[in-house]
């Protein structure tokens, strides 16, 4: 099965129906993990998009949701708040629990990541919590329409721009913020934490990474995110923070379930993520990556390309026959590099092509492979060495021509 998206809807603390989209692995679920948006934001940022589809990818699926009065859910936002948020968060994770599992990682975007500080304590599932430019503090948002205060205490409510985007803000949400304090509540939830923050983050400053860092109990990690901007709308950013979080999770989950030594997964199966235009996740065996193509030609650079893996397999394979050869033959034979270069060139030009391969006329695929031996090769065995790498399979399944057989389910 590929890895997929699923629509739902729970109800919130209000009432409200609110929208959520499960991110799904292609195999087995080794946990839940539940998502926070930043403020006045969605579940369909690029941030919230790319780091669930990374979790996925990861076996980790992924409830992720708009909190009342946002993006796809019902209800009225200027009725909310902190609080209000908070509980939207125990009733996603209600839900989880009930139809599916209890989550055990939580993770925040912005003041989604100060919510799930402050709900993490109390959920005995969650082993791992991860923010993202985080504010220590749930009334650093102020900040956003801080020329508005005295108008919403003098009048109860106020219209701001935030995002280009007019909302009500009412006193109680000012109220809210400023009654609810995070440092007791970070120092006793006894969960891993991962702080991932830009030192140049011009909307939450890294002052307030170093509260939460400070507050919090190990194991904890902090990752600077160099010059990255607030909402990562930067793809890039946004898929290292996605890698980062789904490398750090794993840590604090049970070996992944598809890995079983009784129940090896003999196919190699390639699904789209529907993130970008080309990525793939790729299951080989017991082994998760993603492939891509680069962004030159439209993709997201996120894997390596198709011809990148073809490329791969040769230089493994290469070494890896090399070693047999030394072990077999009882040669000393240093650590074994290769680099393999592939081009697209006409046949007419090749000089290493055989007469066959010239006549076929058009472009053929070249790859050169270049091998270095740490200390050099052994005196006297350089064309042995060059003999044995021409032996290994993939150069001579590349070599001679293989049958692809294609079935349409």
């Amino acid at each position: 099965m590929a890895a997929h998206a699923i629509k739902a809807e729970f109800e919130g603390h209000s009432g409200a129906t609110l929208a959520a989209r499960l991110d799904m692995p292609a195999g087995e679920i080794r946990a839940w993990a539940l998502f926070a948006h930043c403020f006045t934001c969605s579940k369909d940022t690029l941030a919230a998009k790319r780091i669930s589809g990374e979790l996925a990818r990861a076996g980790i699926a992924v409830m992720r949701f708009d909190f009342t009065g946002l993006g796809s859910s019902d209800g009225d936002f200027a009725s909310t708040n902190f609080s209000s948020n908070i509980e939207d968060l125990r009733a996603a994770a209600r839900w989880l629990e009930e139809h599916h599992d209890a989550p055990k990682i939580l993770v925040g975007h912005s003041l989604g990541g100060a919510a799930v500080l402050a709900i993490a304590g109390e959920l005995a599932s969650v082993k791992a919590v991860a923010t993202i430019g985080a504010p220590s503090e749930a009334s650093h948002v102020i900040g956003n329409f801080s020329q508005h205060v005295e108008e919403i205490r003098a009048k109860g409510e106020a219209e701001v721009d935030l995002g280009g985007r007019p909302f009500t803000i009412q006193r109680q949400f000012v109220e809210d913020v400023n009654a609810i304090s995070l440092g007791e509540r970070i120092g006793s939830m006894k969960k891993a934490l991962l702080v991932l923050h830009a030192p140049r983050d011009a909307v939450v400053g890294i002052d307030n990474a170093g509260a939460i860092f400070a507050a919090a109990k190990h194991p904890k990690s902090f990752v600077s995110l160099d010059d990255a901007d607030h909402l990562l709308t930067r793809e890039a950013d946004a898929n290292y923070v996605a890698g980062v979080i789904a490398s750090w999770a794993s840590r604090y989950l049970p070996a992944d379930m598809a890995r079983h030594e009784d129940d090896p997964v003999e196919d190699v199966v390639v699904a789209e993520t529907g993130q970008g235009t080309f990525q793939v996740a790729v299951q080989a065996g017991l082994h998760r990556f993603l492939a891509d193509e680069p962004a030159d030609v439209g993709g997201a650079d996120t894997g390596p390309s198709p011809y990148d893996l073809i490329s791969a397999a040769l230089g493994a394979c290469t070494a890896m026959t090399l070693r047999m050869y030394a072990r077999f033959k009882k040669i000393e034979l240093g650590l074994v590099t290769v680099t393999v270069r592939h081009s697209k060139m006409h046949a007419r030009d090749c000089l290493d092509c055989t007469d066959e391969e010239r006549g076929g006329g058009g472009k053929i695929d070249r790859f050169e492979r270049v091998i270095s031996i740490d200390g050099g090769a052994p005196e006297g065995l350089a064309d042995k060495i060059a003999e044995i790498a021409g032996k290994c399979p993939v150069h001579r399944t590349l070599e001679h021509t293989a049958k692809v057989v294609t079935t349409v389910e």
